[in-house]
């Protein structure tokens, strides 16, 4: 008996299954989408929105006074390239973004490295280190600010027990920045530390028995392994710190008692404090508070390109 071709065949799908198959489809297609949408409609919101229209404001002289704006062009940063405070409050801020971040780098580190052996209450130590990024910062502020004040400062009657002389911290540039750096640097060096703890549990435990069969010490150990095996990880902290340390304003505001002039003669004024003054407590200048929230938008940019392409070589030398 003769078979005909496709008689076997069954009929084809049908219209439900069609369906079914088009909206899988759909769904592996556009979900990943959907999932990520609402983290785009919100930095469109209120990350790229603001940015935009700062921009726009920086062209204009504007004040939240006036009831009309007129346009002046690059008036408003051509003004703050000869403005003595604006320099100096961004030499303030590289200045205490300097002396706070390589301390706070290297502490954490090293105490990455002691929470990652084998020590007793291990969990407990590593929550501990993080407790002082929790804490609020108006609360560190406040309590900083009584540790550091002229008169009846903790670390005032410790230097004048020690017979040595007290320093007056809101009156000279150096002890404000060693002031402020101690604030930031109490609060954020448990945080890089437990993030310098969790690329150092994924190095391979075999190269520090190889290591330490060939007779390396720790110290050696750590320089020639650790080290190398987290450069990325130290770079990215690098990143994270110089977009925190170039916005700082709250621990100095708060070390000023909640004076944007950051001192008598603006001795440790950052630049987030100086546009916070410009736009909301002196000029109310709106132009003039917005071109310079660019220029430290570009500042802050130009750093962390650099430290991307640090971060770039490292990783191609690595794999070479």
């Amino acid at each position: 008996m003769t078979v005909t071709a496709g008689a076997e065949t069954g009929p084809g799908p049908s219209r439900r299954q069609r369906r079914a198959t088009r909206l899988s489809r759909w769904d592996i297609r556009f979900s990943p989408y959907a999932y990520i949408a609402p983290f785009f409609l919100l930095f469109a919101a209120f990350g790229l929105f603001p940015i935009l229209y700062t921009l726009y404001a920086s062209l204009f002289r504007w004040r939240l006074l006036d009831t009309g704006h007129q346009y002046v062009g690059l008036r408003n940063y051509r003004l703050l390239f000869v403005d003595d405070r604006f320099w100096n409050a961004m030499y303030n801020t590289v200045g205490m973004f300097v002396v706070a971040t390589i301390p706070q780098l290297l502490v954490a580190m090293w105490i990455a490295n002691l929470l990652n052996r084998r020590l007793r209450a291990r969990t407990a130590l590593r929550m501990g280190v993080l407790l002082p990024n929790i804490t609020s910062v108006a609360a560190v502020g406040i309590v900083f600010g009584l540790l550091f004040a002229d008169r009846y400062g903790l670390i005032n009657w410790l230097l004048s027990s020690a017979h040595l002389p007290i320093v007056e911290w809101r009156l000279h540039h150096w002890s404000g920045w060693a002031a402020i750096s101690t604030m930031v640097d109490w609060r954020w060096t448990g945080y890089n530390a437990l993030i310098y703890l969790a690329a150092m549990q994924a190095i391979p435990r075999d190269l520090f028995e190889s290591a330490a069969l060939d007779g390396a010490s720790r110290w050696r150990q750590f320089w020639q392994i650790t080290v190398p095996m987290i450069r990325p990880t130290i770079l990215f902290t690098v990143i994270i710190s110089t977009i925190g340390g170039m916005q700082l304003f709250t621990e100095p505001f708060l070390f000023a008692y909640g004076q944007s002039r950051g001192g008598a003669g603006n001795e440790f004024q950052t630049i987030s404090m100086y546009i916070y003054q410009t736009t909301f407590e002196r000029n109310f200048d709106v132009g003039l508070g917005s071109a310079m929230s660019w220029l430290l938008f570009l500042v802050i940019l130009i750093l962390a390109m650099v430290n991307f392409l640090l971060v770039r070589r490292s990783v191609k030398g690595e794999a070479r």
